[in-house]
């Protein structure tokens, strides 16, 4: 399996592409602000063809190029129904702090072919199969794709519900820390420790180094994530 990965924008989000190996059919992960020319040339490097762009979840900083890449290759975009009016209308999902950035407003278009996730659901796309686990929390519409190596290894294309010693931050508008708890709990952490997370910012890790060292997820048990409130402090881990 080839994955190559670069961070793009302001906010250095992870954009990966995913293929069987070089010279194949591909997919493309989370282009985010200013990604467009950086996937370009891993595209050539690698001698790849996109044949559709997954996306984790609807903020901006994963989904600003969704429609230059989509539009230009005249691929899909897949992304889950609850997220899906961000990719139009992504003031929706951001902090004051962000939305003060951009000047107070922040307008992106659709791609011309949008297609909705299903939670459980396998994608046969590529030559490979990616099972899509609805992960709600950071956003609602959160999910992680998962495929495997040869040996058998999972590859967990986390976005920003699962980092290198941090969590998805959960203070933004949809956000959840009751959920967000929840979704590691019974859809990360139930994986393999050798299975290797690819976050949406920051460094790879693997499930077994989180269960042990992130802070975050100590003590995580059934008991606490159920009663792990939204009134509690919110998880300020990384994240647009």
């Amino acid at each position: 399996m080839l994955v190559a990965g670069f961070p793009a924008g302001a906010f250095q989000t992870n954009c990966y592409v995913v293929a069987r190996e070089a010279g194949e059919a591909c997919v493309v992960v989370d282009p985010g602000q200013d990604a467009v020319e950086p996937l370009e040339a891993v595209l050539a490097e690698h001698r790849l063809t996109p044949v559709a762009v997954l996306v984790t979840h609807g903020h901006f900083d994963h989904t600003f190029s969704v429609q230059p890449v989509c539009d230009g290759a005249d691929i899909p975009a897949w992304i889950h129904p609850d997220d899906r009016e961000l990719l139009a209308d992504p003031m929706k999902g951001i902090s004051s702090e962000s939305a003060a950035f951009f000047g107070g407003r922040l307008e992106l278009r659709e791609p011309r072919e949008v297609r909705t996730l299903t939670d459980r659901g396998d994608l046969e796309l590529a030559g490979m199969r990616l099972r899509v686990d609805h992960t709600p929390g950071h956003t609602p519409g959160s999910v992680v794709f998962t495929t495997e190596t040869e040996d058998g290894t999972e590859v967990i294309l986390a976005g920003d519900t699962l980092f290198a010693g941090s969590i998805g931050r959960t203070d933004l508008p949809g956000g959840s820390h009751r959920r967000l708890l929840e979704s590691i709990r019974d859809r990360l952490l139930v994986r393999p420790d050798t299975g290797v997370v690819l976050p949406g910012h920051g460094p790879t890790t693997t499930v077994g180094r989180e269960r042990v060292s992130n802070p975050f997820l100590q003590g995580l048990t059934d008991a606490t994530a159920d009663v792990a409130a939204d009134t509690a402090a919110p998880a300020r881990g990384r994240g647009l």
